[in-house]
């Protein structure tokens, strides 16, 4: 008879370990409490995107005439249909997965489940017993002790993906990944954007020079970001939101027509159980060793719910690794994880940042390539940004950092660099296509050891 397998969580860290079980000849239970597709599909990483390809558009259509065209009509962002398309888009995703899910012949149960004990959990008043049970719980808003943060008004990016008009004015509380590619995106449609952010900078973890270079081009589309700012308080007056901030220099007043509460994630643990398992939850989720196996024998806990890593990306992987090892394979987990910001331009990052190795005390090579002199994003009107490649002392690739077009397509050359040890030398009989993007990480890498030949050597 076939081990059973319960899966908490229908996100993409559940439903892939679901089917890659199911395929490897488990019997495989699914329980997700609202859609398959978790945050990600439904109010998280798709929804985002589509309406960050609404606002490119939008972008590129303003300046037609850059690219020798004209245009007598005018273009303007239409938020029902804005929001229809992205309603479609996330509805086709979710039909598919439900699919794939039948098709691989995973049962799946609507509801919420709460761990009964270390082999049976109950859902829908029934209980369920596993052999096997994987917790994949996800995360949700976190919303901070801030007076008045129940107004009408205050949102967080659930809410504001399906906004029914555009705002005039909207404040951003959080300066992280999710904050700033709203602001990136209602910009564009023309909204006044305030961004309130309570570290020195905005966008943590990803490479200082990176952010120093973007910190320009988010004032030239109107971004204001105000960064060692904590929010006091939030008021409802004369019909806007007034957002009450104590800085450096003193009390910060900003207003409103909405506050987007975008202060990070936190794992799902609550009322699930755990407590009553034995299962242990330290400060940013459930604690698991490199098998993602929790404190208690034959649980293990996925994706967000862990607090490793809050990516879509890094919950599949971690959902086929659990599975292939409760199958008794020895399965391998990549030890790098990329991170896409979609903004304009956007930014892609992975492996080492120069803050990291600094902190860290070891010694590394920089080399830098710039987009302004790339053909292929010349003709595309997006010449700016740069691909910045970090490497050890033995020209092995550490960390890239890419600010620009197609950024979280161009990093996949990097992390294959970074997870696979290559080096400068590993790259210059490989040749790249012309007139392309790419050419910018290659010559970046060139550059470490001076032969890059697009790139001017520094004098000595």
């Amino acid at each position: 008879m076939a081990e059973k397998v319960i899966i908490m969580g229908g996100g993409p860290g559940g439903y892939v370990a679901a089917i890659r079980l199911n395929n490897m000849g488990f019997e495989t239970t699914l329980i997700e409490k609202n859609r398959v597709g978790g945050v990600c599909l439904n109010v998280g990483c798709i929804p985002t995107k589509a309406l960050y390809k609404s606002a490119e558009v939008y972008n590129q259509a303003n300046k037609l005439e850059s690219y020798g065209l004209d245009f007598e009509g005018t273009v303007k962002p239409n938020a029902a249909k804005i929001r229809e398309r992205k309603n479609g888009i996330v509805d086709t995703l979710v039909t598919g997965i439900e699919k794939l899910l039948s098709a691989a012949g995973v049962e799946v149960i609507l509801g919420e489940a709460k761990i009964t004990g270390e082999n049976s959990l109950e859902v829908n008043g029934e209980t369920l017993r596993f052999d096997r049970l994987i917790i994949a719980t996800g995360s949700s808003s976190f919303i901070p002790p801030i007076k008045g943060v129940e107004n009408e008004g205050v949102i967080t990016s659930t809410e504001l993906l399906d906004f029914e008009e555009i705002p005039e004015e909207l404040v951003i509380v959080g300066g992280g990944v999710i904050g700033m590619e709203f602001a990136g995106i209602f910009a564009s449609f023309g909204t006044r954007i305030t961004v309130l952010e309570a570290l020195p900078g905005i966008l943590p973890g990803i490479d200082g020079e990176i952010v120093k270079r973007l910190k320009p081009l988010l004032k030239k589309k109107s971004i204001d970001v105000k960064t060692s700012m904590m929010v006091k308080e939030i008021i409802r007056e004369n019909g806007k939101l007034k957002v009450i901030s104590e800085g450096s220099k003193g009390p910060v007043e900003v207003y409103g027509d909405q506050v987007l509460i975008a202060t990070g994630r936190k794992a799902n643990v609550k009322e699930i159980g755990l407590e009553e398992a034995g299962i242990a939850v330290g400060r940013r989720g459930i604690e698991v060793d490199e098998n993602f196996e929790t404190s208690i024998k034959g649980i293990y806990a996925i994706g967000d719910v862990n607090g490793k890593w809050l990516l879509a990306h890094a919950a599949s992987a971690q959902g086929e690794f659990v599975a292939e090892k409760i199958a008794g394979e020895s399965p391998v987990i990549g030890k790098f994880v990329p991170g896409c910001v979609f903004l304009f331009p956007e930014i892609a990052s992975v492996g080492y940042t120069e803050e990291q190795l600094k902190e860290e005390n070891i010694e590394y090579l920089t080399s830098k390539f710039m987009f302004g002199a790339n053909g292929k994003a010349l003709t595309m009107g997006e010449g700016e940004g740069l691909v910045k490649v970090i490497a050890d002392l033995d020209y092995k690739i550490i960390g890239v950092h890419i600010m620009g077009p197609h950024a979280s397509d161009l990093i996949h050359e990097g992390l294959l660099a970074c997870e696979k040890g290559l080096g400068v030398d590993d790259f210059k009989d490989v040749i790249h296509a012309h007139p392309t993007l790419p050419e910018a990480f290659f010559e970046s890498v060139m550059g470490l050891k001076g032969e890059a030949v697009h790139m001017v050597k520094p004098r000595r």
